[in-house]
C-alpha cells in the first residue's frame, strides 16, 4: 500500500461524536476475538458466516454442519469477520480516518444504513464477478470502501496526513489519495492473490452514488465546489442576508452572482456592510422590485 492514511483535517460539525463509527470498530475486534477463541472451529463459522459466491447463486451447496444462517444473511455477517489481525487493523485505520466525516454528514442511523447497504453491494459485486468461486468472503472492507467512495464526493479537498510507502509522511489532497486508492485497485483485477478486488470496486462506486441520497439535505459534495454560500465570496448566504435585513429592513439582495452586463462594484463605503444595498441609493421615484 503506497499511501497509508493516519489522519485528516475535516473537524465534526454536526455530530458531537462518531459513535456509529467507533462502535463498528469495537463490533469488528470484538468478532475478530471471538474468532480466535475458536480455536479448530474457526474455519466452521468462516465458512457459515462468510459469503461464498458459489452458495448464495444456488450453484453449489454447503454440507449441512456448515450451515448457520441462510445464505443471504451472510452478506451481512461477512462484513463483520477478518482472516487475520493485519486484515482487521488496516480496515478499521481506513475507517477511523474516513468514516466519521461521512457519518458527520449523514448522522447516525442513515450513517448504519449507508455502511451495510454499500457492504452489500460490495459483497455482491465480487459475487457476480466470480460467481463459480467456493471460497467464503469475508472483511468490512467493501462497506469501507463504500465510506471511502463517499468521502472522495464530499470531501476532495480535505488535507490526509499519509505515510508513503510507509516510510515519508505526507499531506496529501483527499482526491489523490482516494483517486489512487481506487486507481490501484482496477490495476490489480489481474493479481491472483485472494483479495477481493471487485467488492473494493464495487463498494467505493456505490458509496460514490449513494451518498447523494443519504446525506442531509444541507450538505454540500465537493467541499461545497459551484455551491451558493461562503465558498463563493460573490454570493451572499442566508446568514448575512438576515444581518443585513435586521440593519436596512427595506434592503435588497439579489440571488445571484454579477453578470458580464454589469458595472464593477466599487469599494461600499466605511461603516456599510459589505454585499448590502444602502436604500438611499435607489432612485426616490421608483419601489424596490418585489420577488
Amino acid at each position: 500500500m503506497a499511501l497509508l492514511p493516519l489522519k485528516d483535517d475535516n473537524e465534526l460539525s454536526r455530530i458531537n461524536f462518531q459513535y456509529v463509527t467507533v462502535s463498528l470498530i469495537i463490533a469488528c475486534f470484538a468478532v475478530f476475538l471471538w474468532q480466535l477463541s475458536l480455536g479448530g472451529e474457526q474455519g466452521r463459522y468462516i465458512f457459515g458466516l462468510g459469503t461464498i459466491p458459489a452458495v448464495l447463486f444456488g450453484s453449489r451447496e454447503l454440507s449441512p454442519e456448515l450451515i448457520l444462517i441462510p445464505e443471504t444473511f451472510t452478506m451481512v455477517t461477512s462484513l463483520f469477520l477478518h482472516g487475520g489481525w493485519m486484515h482487521l487493523i488496516f480496515n478499521m485505520l481506513f475507517l477511523w480516518v474516513f468514516g466519521d466525516n461521512v457519518e458527520d454528514a449523514m448522522g447516525h442511523l442513515r450513517y448504519i444504513a449507508f455502511y451495510l447497504l454499500c457492504g452489500v453491494l460490495a459483497t455482491l459485486s465480487h459475487a457476480v464477478m466470480e460467481a463459480s468461486s467456493s471460497a467464503p468472503l469475508i472483511g468490512a472492507s467493501g462497506a469501507i470502501s463504500g465510506v471511502l467512495g463517499a468521502y472522495l464526493v464530499l470531501h476532495p479537498k480535505a488535507r490526509v496526513l499519509v505515510l508513503f510507502m510507509n516510510i515519508i509522511p505526507l499531506s496529501l489532497p483527499a482526491i489523490l489519495v482516494l483517486g489512487s486508492w481506487i486507481g490501484f485497485q482496477f490495476i490489480s483485477l489481474n493479481s491472483d492473490d485472494g483479495t477481493a478486488w471487485w467488492a473494493h470496486i464495487g463498494g467505493f462506486l456505490a458509496g460514490m452514488i449513494l451518498v447523494v441520497p443519504f446525506r442531509r439535505k444541507d450538505v454540500p459534495l465537493f467541499d461545497g465546489a459551484g455551491r451558493f454560500g461562503p465558498d463563493n465570496p460573490n454570493v451572499i448566504d442566508l446568514a448575512e442576508r438576515q444581518h443585513a435585513h435586521s440593519i436596512f429592513p427595506n434592503t435588497i439582495i439579489a440571488d445571484r452572482t454579477p453578470g458580464p452586463w454589469d458595472k464593477p462594484a466599487g469599494q461600499p463605503p466605511k461603516n456599510q456592510p459589505l454585499g448590502v444595498v444602502n436604500p438611499k441609493d435607489l432612485p426616490s421615484n421608483k419601489k424596490p422590485p418585489q420577488k
